[in-house]
């Protein structure tokens, strides 16, 4: 299922923000991003938005 691709991608996204939160802190990310923080913002992204709004107004 769709739904579950995206799970398991957010808990991915989640790991890696934690394990980049332990490794580097507060400092700029390796691509220039503002590190922890751009990927805090990243965990709020869903692949398939229309999906998550057709589940809601069921």
């Amino acid at each position: 299922k769709l739904v579950d691709l995206e799970y398991r991608f957010h808990l991915w996204r989640f790991s890696h923000m934690k394990t980049v939160e332990r490794i580097i802190g507060a400092k700029m990310g390796t691509g220039g991003t503002s590190g922890v923080t751009y990927l805090r913002k990243a965990l709020e992204l869903r692949f398939y938005p229309e999906l998550w709004d057709v589940r809601t107004g069921i």
